[in-house]
């Protein structure tokens, strides 16, 4: 008899063969449309070799000049994927102890300032900071002002990944640790934060795909060139100067390099989850000093 699982029961033989059968006609039914689309595809001239020349066969004399443009584009995406999860961090981290510490008076000062960068959308911040900004005498490079839009609406979710990891502890470690005589901000910063950041950690590496992704929003900025506009770019070079259109190759490309980034920082957050748990199994409990006195009755 197999073993119950904690969220169904474990399917009887029955239901095993109905999700196998299941399984396979979707497989044969999946296999059928990507075959009609590859017909499709090739009665229309896009298998040419010609059209994927420049992309993926290194030998035809597109290619590097195709890669370095597109190279410049994705350093730049990089680049501000880097500053929005550096500043998102910092900004983040700064919100979840403000909410955590803050008084009742103006508590709700710092949640509806919250609420309201988790409620806009991402392309509304990054056209804010696009457009008002300068309209403001605020005169940036264009990378900033996407970094400034990205960091609005990612340092609020941060704050909140943060915010649930210090709610998930045991309450009788700070209370420990106000009996011994720490305070409130001495708590969070030696015993409460260090827990969160390592239990979070998988969640803040994920929320770092989501602005790699968020990146490719920078279509907003005017004269900025980030990774899909640069595609743009050579797809219209190449329509205008050589006369091969290849949209759908370049957007191939583009999505296969999305696609590697995005996979690596997944198993970068499982390899992380993995040392972090072994770490907190293996790990020394701290100890915190305490000046004689301290928390005396």
């Amino acid at each position: 008899m197999s073993a119950p699982t904690v969220l169904f029961d474990a399917p009887g033989p029955r239901a095993r063969r109905n999700t196998m059968i299941g399984t396979v006609v979707a497989l044969v039914l999946l296999a059928g449309v990507v075959a009609l689309a590859l017909v499709q595809l090739g009665a229309n001239g896009q298998l040419d070799g010609e059209k994927w020349g420049p992309l993926f066969n290194p030998g035809n004399r597109f290619f590097v000049a195709t890669w370095s443009a597109l190279g410049q584009g994705l350093a730049l995406t990089l680049v501000a994927a880097a500053l929005t999860l550096v500043l998102s961090m910092a900004i983040g981290t700064a919100l979840a102890v403000a909410r955590i510490t803050s008084a009742p008076w103006y508590r709700w000062l710092v949640v509806s300032v919250i609420e309201l960068l988790r409620g806009l959308p991402v392309v509304i911040t990054i056209y804010f900071a696009a457009r008002v900004l300068p309209e403001l005498g605020i005169s940036l490079p264009p990378l900033w002002y996407l970094v400034i839009g990205l960091t609005a609406y990612n340092c609020v979710i941060i704050a909140e990944i943060i915010r649930s990891g210090v709610a998930a502890l045991p309450r009788g470690q700070s209370e420990a640790a106000y009996a011994v005589g720490l305070t409130r901000f001495q708590v969070l910063r030696l015993i409460l934060l260090p827990q969160a950041f390592r239990i979070m950690l998988p969640a803040l590496i994920s929320q770092l795909v989501v602005i790699v992704k968020d990146t490719s929003l920078g279509f907003v900025i005017f004269n900025f060139s980030e990774f899909v506009r640069t595609a743009r770019i050579v797809i219209q070079f190449f329509g205008g100067q050589e006369g091969i259109n290849l949209p759908l190759q370049m957007f191939v490309a583009v999505a296969l390099v999305f696609i590697l980034i995005n996979y690596g920082l997944g198993k970068l957050a499982e390899y992380v989850q993995r040392r972090s748990g072994r770490a907190g199994r293996t790990a020394a409990p701290p100890t915190v000093k305490v000046e004689a006195g301290a928390g005396a009755a």
